[in-house]
């Protein structure tokens, strides 16, 4: 059985430990615990792990966070994963630092990679795995926060969240959505 797992962020090294680069951040922390390399491919970079006799496609965009729903049209089609096989991973102000949320579908919230995956596969209805960012900027200031590095206190506490993230993204894949929900939320 074949999940796609797809992890938002922006590519570029001023991007690499923002909050808005948190999928991209746990997609690497699989990877890296699985001891696999992203390599470059159509609209992404990717990598495939396996797990409890699942095959996790990872893919990391390389079309930016506002474009990201080509890359993901791309590979759910060319993969054939079915919609319930699909689970994207991104930040989310709306949530305190940390905390996780996983849902089976619901408005981009003003978050322009949902939105964009949302206009190219024509719907609302993937899964995605949000990691709280808390909400800590002056109005106006959500594109800067988003696009500013990880603080101090934050960095000392990102591997636990995101391995509990990826302990979520494991449990999606074996026991579904529901079960994952009711545990995890």
């Amino acid at each position: 059985m074949k999940y796609l797992i797809v992890g938002l962020g922006n590519i570029g090294v001023e991007y690499e430990l923002t909050r808005h680069n948190i999928g991209f951040l746990i997609l690497d922390r699989i990877a890296d615990e699985a001891n696999i390399k992203f390599e470059q491919d159509r609209l992404g970079f990717r990598a495939e792990v396996k797990f409890k006799g699942r095959t996790l496609i990872l893919i990391k965009p390389t079309t930016y966070m506002n474009l990201s729903g080509r890359a993901v049209n791309y590979w759910q089609q060319q993969l054939k994963i079915p919609e319930e096989n699909l689970l994207v991973v991104t930040d989310d102000i709306s949530l305190p630092y940390g905390k996780i949320r996983l849902k089976a579908q619901g408005s981009a919230g003003g978050h322009n990679g949902l939105k964009s995956i949302e206009e190219a596969i024509g719907g609302q209805y993937f899964s995605r795995l949000r990691f709280g960012v808390g909400d800590d900027f002056r109005k106006g200031g959500q594109v800067d926060y988003v696009l500013s590095p990880f603080a101090k206190q934050e960095l000392d506490e990102l591997v636990l969240n995101m391995d509990r993230s990826i302990e979520a993204i494991q449990s999606f894949c074996t026991v579904g959505l529901e079960r994952t929900m009711n545990y995890f939320n």
